[in-house]
């Protein structure tokens, strides 16, 4: 058990490691790497650099934050090119140009995995001191260029004192619930004890009493506090059937209506709840004429397990997302609402589309008792540009537009749904949109719709609704599609929710 504990708790440990190195990798540019050697670390991009680095290293539990660059005849040798370190330790550091033997032959090997890219990240665990620091973990990440070169390695260090704080606090928590659940079973078999041996004549005679007065069964039956076989107990349950048939059809009533009416009401405030989570204001920038962008969900129940939802990641990158979650009402609602929330979040540290798909299935599966899943469509527009990288973890295939033309079924390269198997890595791939250009996602309630003859409304007529109008605006071209899925349902139930979105790039100037 304790080893578990250790082995999850060392993952959490490393995972912060390498999202502090992520982070780290954003300030330093690899197509400088030559630069940064040549500068003597004297220059002002280079100090700049470094300022940010110690800046991250101080903000987080990182020990050390640093950059090296390996020899890479035999990857014996190592040059630092930036180092940093937590102020309230008193480890040395190692200057610029520093070059030092490669500590062993496991470093040596993982400097190679990284250059020869067998891997894009590695951890060394050393569990025994040493005499440069104590037991600690390094998270290294590769650092490179614009072409795709391996330029150097970027390496966070956290000392193991941390985590074996971390689990000795959990062990500590585990012991303490365990001696109050003990302490709760001990006072509770004292109180059924006691109560146990109450004479049962009082407890009828109060119960006949309280029932003269208040003219409702009791809450509590006799029968289940009075469990003698004789006399007694046979008129504890006369006593119980008595209430029972006096006021059971009255209460029976009261309370299918209430509840009817709670689950009403509480249903009701869930669609507010779950219409307001998403962007409901349009147009949702006022002040961006790069984009114009729409989108609409109508589940088929109270809540649904569909969702939309873009939003501005920096000034010049918009991200869009739409999904379906497996299983409808409430319980797809509420898992929708999470996977929404693990997606922003993950979104907004700068990942990139496949990276944003990755962790959050690592984050679902990590916690997925009940074995939803979710089909995700997820784009990153590059609004300087017109660059749209997209990644798709099993949904439906977008719909593109290009200028001057008709919208076309774009089939892209699909991964495995979020949810379904830990360890997925997903793909993406890179669209230029043109001024012009126009975006149509969707989930599968438009396509599946259904009318009274069970007939679908299919990829096609989808397609003859968007191009009704292809130059029409997002609003007019979402429009448009639900008109053509109502036409073709008409009073048939609703079999799916009815979730879309469309973006239309106009360019960066546009006015």
């Amino acid at each position: 058990w304790l080893y578990f504990v250790t082995d999850a708790l060392l993952t959490k440990y490393s995972d912060g490691a390498f999202l502090t190195a992520n982070a780290a990798a954003k300030y330093v540019d690899a197509d400088r790497m030559d630069a940064y050697l040549d500068s003597g670390g004297t220059t002002e991009e280079y100090t700049d650099v470094l300022e940010q680095l110690d800046i991250l290293c101080n903000s987080t539990s990182a020990t050390f934050v640093y950059v090296i660059v390996p020899d890479r005849t035999d990857y014996g040798h190592i040059t630092f090119v930036f180092s940093t370190k937590d102020h309230r330790t008193s480890y040395t550091l190692y200057d610029f140009g520093y070059v030092r033997e490669t500590t062993n032959n496991e470093y040596r090997q993982k400097y190679r995995d990284l250059y020869e890219k067998k891997a894009d990240r590695e951890l060394v665990v050393r569990d025994q001191g040493f005499i440069e620091t104590d037991p600690h973990i390094t998270a290294i990440i590769s650092l490179k260029g614009s072409d795709g070169e391996v330029r150097g390695l970027l390496c966070v260090q956290r000392q193991m004192e941390t985590l074996v704080r971390m689990r000795n606090q959990y062990i500590n928590k585990i012991i303490l619930a365990f001696i109050v659940l003990l302490l709760l079973v001990i006072a509770g078999l004292g109180i059924f004890l006691n109560r146990t041996l109450l004479h049962p004549i009082r407890k009828i005679s109060e119960e006949a009493i309280r029932f003269s007065e208040e003219n409702r069964p009791a809450e509590k039956k006799l029968a289940q506090t009075i469990r003698n076989k004789d006399e007694i107990g046979k008129l504890a349950a006369s006593i119980d059937r008595m209430e029972e048939q006096v006021q059971g059809y009255v209460d029976n009533m009261t309370r299918i209506t209430a509840e009817k009416e709670r689950i009403s009401t509480e249903l009701s405030v869930a669609n507010r709840i779950q219409g307001a989570m998403l962007p409901h204001t349009f147009p949702p920038y006022p002040e961006r004429n790069e984009f114009d962008i729409y989108a609409v969900m109508d589940p088929a129940k109270e809540v649904g397990g569909d969702f939309y939802d873009f939003f501005l990641i920096d000034s010049d990158h918009l991200c869009m997302v739409i999904a379906d979650v497996s299983g409808k009402g409430v319980p797809g609602a509420l898992f929708m609402m999470a996977s929404r929330i693990i997606l922003q979040s993950i979104a907004m540290l700068g990942n990139s589309a496949a990276e944003i798909l990755t962790r959050t299935n690592e984050a679902i599966c990590s916690n997925n008792q009940e074995e939803m899943f979710v089909t995700v469509w997820l784009g990153i527009l590059e609004i300087s540009t017109g660059k749209l990288t997209a990644a798709n973890a099993g949904h439906e295939y977008p719909v593109l537009k290009h200028p001057d033309g008709r919208y076309e079924v774009l089939k892209d390269k699909h991964g495995l749904v979020i949810g379904a198997m830990d360890g997925i890595r997903y793909k993406e791939y890179d669209l230029q949109l043109e001024p012009g250009s126009k975006l149509f996602v969707y989930t599968d309630g438009i396509p599946e719709a259904t009318n009274a003859d069970q007939e679908m409304f299919g990829m096609q007529r989808m397609m003859d609704a968007l191009n009704t109008d292809p130059d029409g605006n997002p609003e007019e071209v979402l429009i448009k599609v639900l008109v053509a899925v109502s036409n073709f349902v008409k009073d048939a139930e609703q079999f799916d929710d009815l979730t879309m979105l469309c973006m239309e790039y106009r360019g960066s100037n546009h006015v």
